[in-house]
């Protein structure tokens, strides 16, 4: 689905641009779409000079579910010393986090195609266990227990 943008970016960026293509859910729930990308980055960073490719220039990307994965993967490998450091991490309305559907962001975009609400919640569900029977708790907030919506709250609130 994103070979023709990939292909536009390369060209126009003068970059290489690898695409990852992981493992989907609800088949196969977390974490292996996120092992699938930690892998596939790990060895193209193992072997950044076979393809030609700066080590100092290597920057991860991905959109919505993607840009989740690019993030999980930056952070991951923040730690490595053993690889050559990430550039930059780009993240198109990356799905970032699902402790709260009720946040502004939510409200304001609930009926924004292509990605409402529940559906955001409901594939949210599909990644993690493959299954959606607990969608109105999750829409509601119930899904999280009160003393860990008030540890993160600094970070995920309405303020």
């Amino acid at each position: 689905t994103h070979e023709e943008l990939c292909r536009f970016i390369a060209r126009e960026s003068e970059s290489v641009v690898v695409s990852v293509g992981y493992r989907l859910a609800p088949e196969h729930k977390y974490p292996a779409a996120y092992e699938d990308c930690l892998s596939a980055t790990q060895h193209f960073l193992q072997h950044l000079q076979h393809y030609a490719v700066d080590p100092a220039r290597v920057t991860v990307c991905g959109d919505s579910a993607g840009g989740n994965l690019a993030a999980a993967v930056s952070q991951t490998l923040a730690g490595s010393s053993d690889l050559p450091r990430l550039r930059a991490q780009i993240l198109i309305y990356p799905g970032l986090q699902a402790l709260d559907f009720n946040l502004p962001s939510y409200q304001q975009n609930r009926g924004v195609p292509l990605l409402f609400r529940e559906r955001a919640a409901f594939y949210m569900l599909q990644y993690l266990n493959g299954n959606a029977t607990k969608l109105e708790e999750v829409l509601e907030g119930s899904h999280i227990p009160v003393d860990i919506k008030l540890k993160y709250k600094k970070w995920v609130s309405p303020d």
